[in-house]
């Protein structure tokens, strides 16, 4: 008898978090639209009316997504664009060594050091930029902080400017904000909309080419208006894009994707549903990792 009393509280117990689970990536819809994404939000750019979300509250690390923000914060402080900003081995460290083709002393303007770190998610130019601004990376990143409390992200913070950490945090719901803002800076939409570059660096003079780590992006997508991607293991993959759907523009945040084309599946999935209201399908393993990713949010609340 008090076998079977403790299967039963062992099976109830299991059913309680499996319907918690549920209850919580069942959010608005949800219902409607399959993702393998386990975060994310479609709202009208123009409006901010909410189309489409999955755990939009929910708080997780956002990766490279944060270089929008620092791209807002440089421009914001009107710096002289065509000013050579010097790479150096400080900014090597703050990103812990994290490869780069960069060269150590070499020079590139601020303009194409913001436009490498946007399209290409180049870190140790997000390093650079935040380094070379008024008062040093401290001031960068109080800055940052300010900029998401005027935008009214309640439940961002960031501690870097390139993402490479898990405690740059925020929710769909408070990216969709920064990305309806980024849509007024001209230069954030070229930069993360440009295909390739050619970079050419100073002291000494030599090119590097970069291509946009957005897939959708370097196929040619032509109605994409805005885009960043980011990737940490604990962020798993993420994607913002701003992209024409019905002849609306329509912003979409996916966060922690397992796949690394699961974000891109999933914004093809919101353009379908919007124009056909059909689902697309998702594989089991994205659903595995989204069970196995919720439960460790969820750990001890």
């Amino acid at each position: 008898m008090k076998k079977i009393c403790l299967n039963f509280c062992y099976f109830s117990v299991l059913l309680f978090l499996s319907y918690s689970l549920n209850a919580h990536a069942n959010t608005k819809g949800q219902k409607s639209v399959n993702l393998a994404s386990i975060s994310a939000i479609s709202v009208d750019l123009k409006t901010g009316s909410v189309l489409v979300a999955k755990n939009s509250k929910l708080v997780v690390p956002i990766a490279s997504i944060t270089k929008l923000m620092t791209a807002m914060v440089i421009l914001d402080a009107k710096l002289p664009l065509k000013e050579k900003i010097r790479f150096s081995k400080a900014d090597k460290k703050i990103i812990n060594n994290y490869f780069s083709r960069i060269r150590i002393g070499s020079e590139l303007s601020r303009a194409d050091t913001l436009r490498i770190a946007l399209m290409s998610s180049e870190n140790l130019a997000s390093a650079a930029l935040a380094r070379t601004y008024p008062g040093g990376r401290k001031a960068f990143i109080k800055a940052m902080n300010a900029k998401a409390k005027l935008l009214g992200m309640k439940k961002t913070r960031f501690v870097n400017a390139t993402g490479l950490s898990e405690k740059n945090i925020s929710t769909a719901s408070d990216l969709a904000k920064m990305v309806r803002a980024a849509t007024k800076y001209p230069l954030i939409k070229k930069y993360t909309t440009t295909q390739v570059y050619t970079a050419r660096f100073k002291k000494p003079r030599y090119i590097l080419g970069y291509t946009n780590s957005n897939l959708l992006i370097r196929t040619g997508n032509k109605d994409i208006k805005l885009s960043k991607t980011g990737y940490l293991d604990e962020a798993g993959r993420c994607l913002t894009v701003v992209r024409k759907v019905n002849n609306k523009d329509v912003v979409m945040v996916l966060l922690d994707s397992y796949g690394k084309r699961s974000p891109i599946g999933d914004a093809n999935r919101i353009k379908k549903w919007l124009q056909t209201g059909k689902q697309g399908k998702i594989k089991q393993r994205a659903k595995n990792y989204e069970q196995m990713k919720l439960a460790q949010y969820f750990k001890g609340k």
